[in-house]
């Protein structure tokens, strides 16, 4: 599964940013998902690093990473997707990765992963809706895709259990 942000190039100061994102690769099986900026900016006190990590030049936090990155400089593109790939399982982007020797980082997380990892981590940190549907409402061809909802199996009036 893909989930595209919308590029933006490095902002210079906390506000230069999209008021809303439109999260939508997906919008065929869910309703895209609107990410707030503007109040993600701030509850995090305009603190862009808290979401944008390792693109805005700060020193990371963790001395594995410093030993790299200590003087790395802000990057040109701060969307999730500047750093980590959508098509993260596919044999294109597999084979890209294996025959670059000099890649140290083989093992980030995917596009998806990051997204679930970064807002989720929070959102049960803050103790606000980190439900899946709170964020992702199934369009009817992702009900009839996951044979959920008008497309549900019937329910059987036989008991639950093994057996023959």
């Amino acid at each position: 599964m893909l989930l595209c942000f919308t590029s933006y190039n490095n902002f210079a100061v906390a506000g230069d940013g999209p008021d809303e994102v439109e999260i939508d690769s997906l919008a065929q099986l869910y309703e895209p998902v609107y990410f707030d900026h503007a109040m993600h900016e701030e509850i995090t006190d305009s603190n862009c690093a808290v979401c944008h990590h390792h693109t805005l030049g700060t020193e990371p936090e963790d001395e594995n990473c410093r030993r790299c990155h200590a003087e790395s400089g802000a990057t040109d593109e701060v969307s999730c997707q500047g750093c980590h790939a959508g098509n993260r399982f596919e044999a294109d982007y597999l084979n890209k990765i294996d025959a670059d020797n000099t890649l140290y980082h083989r093992d980030k997380v995917g596009l998806k992963a990051a997204y679930h990892i970064r807002c989720m981590n929070c959102h049960e940190e803050m103790d606000v809706a980190n439900g899946c549907q709170d964020c992702h409402a199934r369009t009817d061809a992702g009900d009839k895709f996951f044979h959920a909802g008008n497309y549900a199996p019937p329910k059987s009036d036989k008991p639950a259990g093994g057996g023959h």
